[in-house]
């Protein structure tokens, strides 16, 4: 966070000045502070006071409050210290101290992040000073707490690429070979009258009939059905996601149901068992019974086999990233770190995720169609089959790809983000929120460093996605469902973070990427060999040192700029050597371009 002289805007303090120069024409100076604003940003207050940076001790400087972000920059001190935060990254704010408190800066603002930090700001205790700040504070970064719109409805950002015409669900599914013979489009959610957290295009079995569906609707949580998600191009296995069926109790059966399975297990031709991978520990799932949930049994389902992946619950994930936060910020105890980490639970829940999805793979991989839930199939059932379909499908492995990965597989089928996140919303304690975006997140990063040239993107992408996961700039990756995004015009109101990746995609693009068509991949679950994202996870303390990059990537960034170098060269001789000539010579002379042209070679 400490910088000798002030960057241009970054809204997540890792992008460079490549993809800084690439939306340089969105940004507004405001000639009284310097700060960079966004178009729609504007600024609302400012104050002098003291930064507690858990670095450099107390810094004075100056706090400025907009829409959209809370910016500080000190004073009378080098290197210059800054922190600039989206309010949508704000999880609380709180008051420090009170009007009796003694002790030098014991009065002020204590403010928790989403991002992994924390941040601490005293002010003078004379006059209630903190009361402005800390009203607007709480006003703007809560803003549907407070009957406001989120800042993506009020940025007027322009980008040259429509991020909302990367992901078309029929575009997709015809990439797939769907429809066939065996497998149909259906329309009937057209209106979200069948399951209002389903996207309205869905591919079934062909066997199944519209009435069919509505009867399997109706023993399933949530009425999330059993539908398609990906196909293999050979054997024609499929991937299918739904909730958990609604057997309560009283193990009761439903005869639909239990044929509708076995239309999924036929439809590519396999005599053998159709399997369901639970994603829940098996006494979770038995406990779900008590809520009127449950799981597939042996006496209902005869030609199914049931697997439990024994991944805990959105509770167990949101205390495990809270202890991770604890080890990693503001100081790393390095005395006892790996005892510490441990403690976490983190890297283990990490390696269940990643060895549930490489079953899913590789059940596929042997001809066996299979079906993936959880309770209600929006939270590990998304972690797994995305992961499952980027082992698999090299095209999701592709910038373009894992963007409309994220677009079908979490934000059309329904991935509560809202709630997950808590966006605009004051509750910070919340039951609902958990980190299970993230989690999934830093399993791709996790495949990444065991793959290093399967990815066309880099971990920069993978950062700045979740950075605009909680900044509200963007529209992506609001409200829960897709029927709540139509219904408050998200498309037609906001802007696309894949507006902004991919209008400077050569900024995430992996140097070392090598396309392979048909191979699949298939990560090493071990604790052994997964590790912690430290550029992640531990970005925000400037005492630890972050991966560097590799010297071959480096060199790897020179050639090709030398490479453009005399590809511009040559088009300069070129276009000098096709311009009229004084002489009447149709002969070119021993020094002419044309000679000089045939002789420039560039071996890249």
């Amino acid at each position: 966070m400490a910088s000798a002289s002030i960057p241009a805007f970054n809204s997540n303090a890792l992008e460079n000045n490549s993809s800084r120069n690439a939306s340089r024409e969105n940004l507004n100076m405001d000639s009284l502070s310097d700060v960079p604003l966004l178009p729609g940003e504007e600024r609302v207050t400012d104050k002098d006071l003291m930064y507690i940076c858990p670095f450099n001790g107390a810094v004075k400087g100056k706090v400025i409050i907009t829409n959209y972000r809370l910016y500080f920059r000190s004073v009378d001190v080098e290197p210059v210290v800054m922190v600039d935060v989206p309010l949508g990254t704000i999880s609380r704010v709180e008051k420090m101290g009170g009007a009796s408190s003694r002790g030098e800066n014991s009065y002020g603002l204590d403010i928790t992040c989403k991002d992994m930090r924390n941040l601490r700001f005293a002010l003078k205790q004379e006059g209630h000073s903190r009361r402005d700040i800390f009203d607007i504070l709480s006003r703007l970064a809560f803003p549907l707490s407070n009957g406001m719109q989120l800042f993506a409805f009020l940025s007027q950002e322009k980008f040259h690429e429509n991020g909302w015409t990367v992901y078309e669900p029929m575009q997709e599914f015809r990439r797939q070979g769907l429809p066939n013979d065996r497998w149909r489009i259906t329309f009937l959610n057209q209106s979200y009258e069948l399951c209002d957290t389903y996207p309205t295009i869905l591919a079934v079995p062909s066997k199944a009939s519209e009435e069919d569906l509505r009867k399997v609707a109706s023993f399933r949580s949530r009425s999330r059905i059993p539908v398609l998600s990906w196909i293999h191009p050979e054997n024609q296995a499929v991937i299918t996601r739904c909730s958990q069926p609604l057997v309560g109790m009283s193990g009761k059966r439903n005869r639909d149901d239990e044929r509708y399975l076995d239309m999924i297990r036929e439809a590519n031709g396999s005599t053998g068992k159709l399997t369901i991978y639970d994603a829940r520990p098996n006494v979770n799932a038995v406990a779900n019974k008590a809520t009127g949930g449950g799981y597939e049994g042996d006496d209902a389902y005869q030609n199914a086999e049931l697997v439990f992946l024994d991944i805990h619950n959105i509770h167990v994930m949101r205390e495990s990233l809270k202890k991770l936060k604890d080890i990693v910020y503001p100081q790393v105890e390095e005395a006892h770190w790996l005892s510490s980490l441990e403690s976490t639970h983190w890297l283990e829940h990490i390696k269940l995720v990643l060895s549930g999805a490489s079953q899913v793979a590789e059940k596929i991989s042997t001809g066996n169609s299979v079906v993936v839930h959880c309770s209600d199939g929006w939270d590990r059932t998304a972690q797994l089959c995305a992961l499952a379909m980027l082992m698999l499908d090299s095209y999701y492995r592709t910038l373009q790809g894992f963007q409309v990965l994220l677009q079908k597989e979490w934000i059309s089928f329904g991935h509560k983000f809202s709630s997950r996140i808590g966006h605009g919303d004051k509750n910070h304690a919340d039951a609902d929120r958990s980190p299970i975006f993230l989690q999934f997140i830093d399993c791709v990063w996790q495949m990444t460093k065991q793959f290093p040239t399967a990815f066309e993107f880099n971990d920069r992408f993978l950062m700045t996605v979740l950075d605009h996961l909680y900044s509200c700039r963007f529209g992506t990756f609001l409200y829960n469902c897709e029927s709540a995004r139509e219904a408050n015009e998200v498309k037609l109101k906001t802007v696309s973070l894949w507006s902004l990746i991919n209008s400077d995609s050569s900024s995430y693009i992996n140097l070392f990427y090598t396309m392979e068509s048909s191979h699949v991949l298939y990560p090493v679950a071990s604790m052994r060999h997964l590790e912690l994202w430290v550029n992640y996870y531990i970005r925000w303390n400037p005492r630890i040192p972050k991966e560097p990059q590799s010297p071959v990537e480096q060199r790897y960034k020179e050639m090709l700029a030398l490479k453009d170098q005399y590809l511009k060269k040559l088009q300069e001789l070129q276009l000098s050597d096709s311009t009229p000539h004084l002489s009447n010579s149709s002969t070119p002379s021993p020094a002419s371009p044309t000679q000089r042209v045939t002789h420039l070679n560039t071996h890249f």
